[in-house]
């Protein structure tokens, strides 16, 4: 399902920080089956894959996202030892006002992969910034809108300062980081759970 090739070839850019983004990501015979079997979300945050139901024909996806190929790729591209570095897998259906603020990835985690899977996007609002500082969210060097089959990754770096313009609503996406390690993992997928399962707690009182 995955576009390894356009992965394999895209540029990745060195400033402010190593990144890349592939607009073909999926290939376009999966498009269409990939963008109707993204699973049903209801509530914000990011949700760990542990805790999502999801098509076999979707799982296909995911089991490639984690799967060695792409790995090399991903290490090779960003001069990065990945081998056996521990994988986490989340999902983001719906956005908050708070969502997108300015922020760099934890330390914890080597590269972050995002994926979307928005058949259109038509506001300005929402559109992934890739940024030359935490504090100026206008200054930025790229705009990704979040349309399906786009896929950014990139080196985790203490400047990696990315967010996006406040919106509310549907927001498909999915993030995968390579970590440092399975502390890491655990550590991550113990808050991840709790924020979840506190938040499926609220939605239900409502």
């Amino acid at each position: 399902m995955l576009n390894i090739e356009a992965i394999r070839t895209a540029k990745v850019s060195s400033s402010p920080y190593p990144y890349c983004v592939i607009t073909n990501s999926i290939l376009k015979d999966s498009l269409s089956s990939v963008a109707s079997s993204f699973p049903a979300i209801s509530h914000p945050g990011s949700i760990p894959m542990e805790r999502i139901n999801y098509e076999p024909l979707f799982g296909q996806l995911l089991a490639q996202l984690e799967g060695d190929e792409l790995r090399q790729i991903i290490a090779e591209k960003f001069d990065i030892d990945l081998i056996e570095k521990p994988t986490m897998v989340t999902f983001r259906g719906v956005m908050r006002q708070k969502d997108g603020r300015i922020h760099t990835d934890s330390k914890t985690k080597l590269i972050t992969v995002l994926l979307y899977f928005n058949n259109e996007w038509h506001s300005a609002d929402g559109q992934l910034r890739i940024l030359n500082n935490g504090q100026d969210l206008d200054n930025y060097v790229a705009e990704i809108p979040p349309l399906l089959g786009t896929m950014v990754i990139f080196k985790v770096t203490d400047n990696c300062w990315h967010g996006h313009t406040a919106l509310e609503g549907k927001r498909l996406s999915i993030q995968m980081n390579y970590l440092t390690g399975n502390t890491a993992k655990n550590k991550h997928q113990f808050f991840h759970n709790l924020s979840t399962r506190i938040k499926n707690l609220f939605n239900s009182n409502y």
